[in-house]
């Protein structure tokens, strides 16, 4: 069976997964999980921002930061790491986070 064919015939979202990118656990699975979580934190930044009515440069200004990097987070271009992830939510946002590792 063609890849194409599989994929049209997929009855699940995570059959559908895996056929395009391979079962969990392999390298392009990893990579594009990886890349859905940056897009979902980026999302989340955005919109969160959005609620605050507050832009880009002034959550930058709030956290110690440059307005460029802001815009990489929400573009999902840029890598953050948790103390920075905390600072935007808690410090520039007034939002809690809570992260869980499963």
């Amino acid at each position: 069976m063609k890849k194409e064919e599989a994929i049209r015939n997929a009855k699940t979202f995570d059959e559908l997964l895996d056929i395009k990118y391979g079962k969990i656990g392999s390298s392009t699975r990893d990579e594009y999980e990886a890349k859905a979580n940056y897009f979902v934190i980026s999302e989340m930044l955005k919109e969160a921002r959005k609620e605050a009515n507050i832009t880009q440069e002034q959550l930058a200004d709030k956290i110690g930061t440059k307005k460029s990097y802001i815009s990489r987070l929400e573009n999902g271009k840029a890598d953050i790491q948790v103390s920075t992830l905390y600072r935007i939510f808690e410090t520039g946002l007034g939002r809690k986070i809570h992260l869980t590792i499963i």
